[in-house]
């Protein structure tokens, strides 16, 4: 069989999404079989939560790294290129190495569906994917972000994991995960290994209640911010953090964190936590200078990222409720602006109406666009969630054009957020790369 170039491979994944969210373990676990169980031997660090579970285990991966280990990294969505979701000590997985292995998959993946199997879907087979590559380059250890939920995600393949984060529990996909915070917390701990070691920054009470009774019920380790780790805030400012932290028998004063806004200081406490919670209950050799220079390298772009500084031009991945809450709270303390400019995308299955409540408000004008992705549903509506707030709004199905539009509108002294879907914040963020001009930061 002819092997698959880069672009037949992507156009390959894309046919799969046809599938669409299809939660459930079966498939990818025979899938796996078929490849040799490759999950069985690596080690993990396993990232899940509602918000912050992608900073979180960029920071987990890049202080393991400063420690000298080789580190794998898998995370969703990407924003440039699908080669960015699979990462070896931070360099993404080669083009051809996923046409190579795509090329390998694409029969069994064919002989499942002949043997009477549902077919895999394209999350289930990136994560195979990533997967079978970690296998073959051996890193030490492997750091693994969530994709949906817990307990029926394709990750939660694995068998056991150094340490589980739960970064925290809030209302999201609710179509695929349940109405309520229970139920979601419920999903969430379903990545709770038995006689694990969990880290926490859930801080609502019947979130709490579901993880803590998981943990009891599995004989796992529990830690949890606010009881058996703390920070003490520092500095939040637009050039990042700094804090105390504590906990695990461990102090660390001044720590640093390039990433702006107050609740990567959250996100910073958790990541600290989990290495020493896999110092104390793993064996892994980390040191204080390790986690300082790790923290001080983390990069996580599309969250806060500030791309240009006259105008202030600032995009932030705010996908839901809990996200906008936070990006509120960094444009109200990190930024000094005369006026606020908001270019809003969000998708369909997102609480549209909620994120647009948190965010025009502060607007003097909104600029609603549609992010590019096949939930974008009734995109336009956004606009009569916005006049509630102000009257000054446009509708721009095309980012680049909103983008156009929007630093069109802006004096010097003004700010220019483009938050909500990550696909959006993708198509803009490329919008300035392919630019490059003098006074744009991103590079």
């Amino acid at each position: 069989m002819k092997g698959l170039n880069y672009s037949e491979a992507l156009e390959f994944l894309c046919q799969l999404t046809k599938f669409g969210i299809n939660p459930g373990l079966s498939r990818i676990e025979e899938l796996l079989r078929r490849l040799g169980d490759p999950h069985r031997r690596l080690r993990f660090f396993h990232i899940g939560g509602t918000n912050g579970k992608g900073s979180v285990a960029a920071m987990v991966a890049a202080v393991l790294q400063a420690a000298g280990y080789r580190v794998g990294l898998f995370t969703s969505p990407h924003l440039h290129s699908y080669t960015e979701r699979i990462r070896l000590n931070g360099q993404a997985i080669k083009e051809e190495e996923v046409a190579y292995i795509l090329t390998h998959l694409r029969p069994i993946l064919e002989d499942m569906v002949e043997k009477g199997y549902e077919p895999p879907t394209e999350f289930e087979v990136t994560t195979a994917l990533a997967l079978y590559y970690f296998g073959e380059v051996k890193p030490d250890y492997v750091v693994l972000e969530v994709g949906l939920g817990g307990s029926l995600d394709s990750t939660n393949i694995i068998p056991t994991s150094e340490v589980t984060v739960i970064t925290n529990v809030g209302l999201d996909h609710m179509d695929y995960l349940g109405p309520t915070v229970v139920e979601i917390a419920q999903q969430k701990a379903g990545i709770i290994k038995q006689e694990g070691v969990v880290v926490t920054g859930a801080d609502k009470p019947e979130a709490l209640e579901v993880i803590e009774r998981t943990c009891q019920q599995r004989k796992a380790f529990l830690y949890r911010l606010g009881r058996d780790i703390r920070f003490k805030e520092l500095i939040v400012s637009p050039q990042g953090g700094e804090m105390d932290w504590e906990g695990l028998g461990q102090r660390y004063r001044k720590l640093k964190i390039p990433l702006l806004g107050r609740h990567q200081l959250v996100n910073a406490s958790l990541a600290v936590a989990a290495i020493e919670a896999a110092r104390c209950h793993r064996g892994l050799v980390v040191g204080e200078h390790h986690i300082r220079e790790g923290m001080a390298k983390v990069s996580w772009p599309g969250r806060l990222e500030v791309v240009r500084r006259r105008p202030l031009v600032v995009l932030d991945g705010a996908h839901n409720y809990d996200g906008a809450l936070a990006l509120k709270q960094a444009l109200q303390e990190l930024f000094s602006y005369r006026h606020l400019i908001l270019v809003l995308g969000i998708l369909a299955d997102k609480e549209r109406e909620k994120i647009t409540g948190v965010l025009a408000p502060l607007a003097e004008r909104v600029i609603v666009t549609r992010p590019d992705s096949l939930r974008a549903g009734d995109w336009e509506k956004i606009a009569l969630y916005a006049r509630r707030f102000t009257s000054r709004v446009e509708v721009v199905r095309d980012i680049s054009r909103a983008m156009e539009i929007a630093l069109g509108l802006a004096e010097p002294e003004d700010l220019i957020c483009v938050t909500g879907s990550l696909y959006m914040i993708a198509d803009a963020r490329k919008w300035f790369l392919e630019r490059k001009k003098e006074d744009f930061l991103i590079r």
